[in-house]
């Protein structure tokens, strides 16, 4: 299973219409997803997830409800889901972190970063709209900062993308299918020694 999950209105039923060919449920207001809209993959499911934050004309209750039930799905699949990948509107990101930051609270793109890989669910970060970013590099270097991701870390978690002019989407579609194999592998092992563990193994020693 791979997710997408970010802000409402960043691009992440668009994004994964270019990836895939697959048409979900989009549109320009915020909030059109409201559900998890599931399409089938290259063998996999790709989750289109509700988008959080602001969405209008959608009571704060009920932007909280989404919230928690976006939480509740991704820590009930845990073990399902092989890659996340958040999106961002590359132009936007930047003022809405450094606006929750003066308030003196936890921006809601970096809080959902963090909660993926607490999960260990391997994560990227597709920026996109970047036909509307000035100073890509500066923007880029600016979210790894927020998001603790280290220089060297920085090819392999945020991708520059324009869903809505295709750009870039080569190296992200390249990307997920790495991680995945990353995490495919790494599983492999993990059952390899569990298998090799023996019961002679588990015997009290005399």
């Amino acid at each position: 299973m791979i997710i997408f999950v970010g802000r409402s209105n960043v691009g992440k039923s668009t994004l994964i219409f270019r990836l895939t060919g697959k048409w979900v449920k989009r549109g320009k207001r915020p909030g059109v997803t409201r559900k998890p809209t599931e399409v089938n993959w290259r063998g996999r499911v790709v989750v289109d997830m509700p988008g959080f934050g602001f969405m209008s004309g959608v009571p704060r209750k009920a932007q909280e409800r989404i919230k928690d039930e976006i939480v509740r799905f991704i820590e009930n699949n845990t073990d399902e889901i092989e890659l996340a990948v958040l999106v961002v509107d590359g132009k936007a990101a930047p003022e809405i972190i450094e606006r929750w930051e003066k308030r003196g609270e936890i921006p809601i793109d970096v809080e959902f970063y963090g909660f993926l890989r607490e999960l260990g669910i391997p994560t990227i970060v597709a920026v996109n709209k970047v036909d509307k970013v000035g100073n890509l590099g500066r923007t880029i270097n600016f979210l790894a900062e927020k998001f603790g991701v280290s220089p060297s870390e920085i090819e392999e978690t945020l991708v520059p993308v324009s869903a809505k002019f295709g750009k870039n989407l080569d190296r992200l579609r390249l990307l997920m299918e790495k991680k995945m194999r990353e995490k495919m592998a790494k599983h492999e092992k993990s059952e390899n020694l569990q298998n090799d563990v023996g019961d002679g193994l588990l015997d009290p020693v005399e």
